[in-house]
């Protein structure tokens, strides 16, 4: 099988591909856009997909925004969407807390507003959005107060990451039976001319080796993003097409659930990148190698236009 892997996506085979699968799930940043432009012919690609019957979803490692605030960005964009097609790791980390761990109290979070809209909107509440300045000295920082309905903390995007964060967060985590989520692990986010900044999985291992604990992630390439989706609209995975441009993520996640595997070189990785796990002969990274690749999703237009 790994040596028709990695096909080039073009002419005939683009129908054929489309043809055999119901319901295809984007990631966001470097696939439909990048930074607050869309890829050219991203938002005919996706309006195009619906009308001709296909069931479209969007997953993201984002946790700094709401579903809400994803939709009202695709549409202004010129997408056609509605907030229950999107699925990012605020509300995945919700989801994940109330019906998995069947979560009983609060949250600690070093996370984003989004994040605490989405645990409310679910009946969890929540402490530590915001700033925690230090004060005192080290033996105050240890008997730092702490609120005692805190039975898990949680680590997503936190532009007000700090020493006391890190500090409180460890603080709870040594507590008996406090669980530990991550939103991701993506340790960059890349931007606009090859620039980047540290993303979330920085802070997570920030925390992991403050605490001497590893978290739960439920972001890409964790089944669970599927799960959700698959959960609420019951998506057939034999029937279902992920399309990313990180390997590590959006295609490790489509092997992890047996969905057919797309990737686009408008974003993170490339062709070479997949063609070196490719040859690797090490079975971890042969999960990293998506079916097909396209230049930009826009090479899927000729195909549903005709």
């Amino acid at each position: 099988m790994s040596g028709s892997k990695c096909t080039r996506l073009s002419g005939a085979l683009v129908k054929q591909v489309l043809e055999s699968v119901d319901s295809v799930l984007f990631d966001c940043d470097g696939v439909i856009w990048r930074g607050d432009q869309a890829i050219p012919g991203a938002a005919e690609v996706i309006n195009l997909l619906k009308k001709n019957g296909k069931k479209v979803f969007f997953v993201t490692n984002n946790s700094s925004k709401t579903r809400k605030m994803y939709a009202d960005k695709m549409t202004t964009l010129g997408f056609s969407v509605t907030e229950d097609e999107v699925f990012g790791t605020a509300y995945c980390s919700a989801m994940y807390l109330k019906t998995v761990c069947k979560l009983e109290g609060k949250v600690y979070l070093i996370g984003s507003n989004a994040m605490k809209q989405e645990l409310e909107a679910v009946g969890i509440q929540q402490t530590g959005v915001g700033p925690d300045h230090i004060s005192g000295k080290q033996i105050d920082w240890a008997n730092v107060p702490l609120d005692p309905e805190v039975k898990a903390v949680v680590v997503g995007f936190d532009e007000h990451f700090s020493y006391m964060k890190l500090n409180r967060a460890l603080q709870y985590l040594t507590q008996q039976g406090c669980l530990f989520v991550g939103t991701n692990r993506d340790t960059r986010l890349p931007l606009e001319g090859g620039k980047a900044v540290p993303g979330t999985g920085c802070l997570l291992q920030a925390v992991e080796t403050a605490a001497q604990r590893q978290a739960q992630t439920v972001g890409k390439p964790n089944h669970f993003m599927f799960d959700c989706v698959a959960s609420q609209f019951g998506v057939d995975r034999e029937r279902c097409l992920m399309v990313g441009d990180r390997l590590d993520t959006d295609i490790m996640l489509g092997s992890n659930c047996g969905l057919k595997t797309l990737l686009t070189l408008t974003g993170v990785s490339t062709v070479a990148d997949a063609e070196a796990h490719q040859k690797s002969g090490c079975a971890e990274r042969q999960g990293m190698v998506p079916d097909y690749y396209v230049e930009s999703i826009a090479d899927l237009l000729p195909a549903l236009q005709g």
